[in-house]
């Protein structure tokens, strides 16, 4: 396989390894947006989250939780953004299904989530509800 991300799990590409399970593996990005900005990820290679078992959700996200309490303890960050771009159009890079871990410094001139995006949508809500409901 082809993949950066999965070259970097078998060690065929070095990186800064913050935190490794059976699972996960979590790395500092090499072009980081803040002080501790870790990216997360499968050691299986999925694409998306849409791509991983029930099982491989959980323990990603059991990851992410342990890794983001770490950061806050060691760090003392004011804030946490963690975010998923799926697919290239919402800015996905590799193609290897990878969270991002941001801690937040006061006076950072970051945004929230609500600064990624503004295309408020012409349905109302209760429109895109009845298509949206599970």
């Amino acid at each position: 396989m082809n993949c950066v991300f999965c070259k970097i799990v078998d060690g065929e590409i070095p990186s800064y390894k913050v935190y490794e399970d059976d699972n996960v593996y979590a790395f500092l990005d090499i072009n980081p947006l803040t002080k501790g900005h870790t990216v997360v990820i499968p050691k299986n290679h999925s694409e998306t989250l849409m791509d991983l078992e029930d099982d491989q959700v959980n323990n990603l996200f059991l990851a992410i939780k342990r890794i983001s309490q770490h950061l806050e303890k060691v760090l003392e960050p004011a804030g946490l953004n963690i975010g998923i771009n799926m697919r290239k159009y919402a800015g996905q890079v590799v193609d290897h299904l990878h969270v991002h871990i941001l801690p937040r410094f006061e006076g950072d001139n970051g945004g929230s989530i609500h600064s990624i995006v503004n295309n408020p949508p012409k349905e109302t809500l209760e429109e895109i509800l009845d298509k949206v409901e599970m």
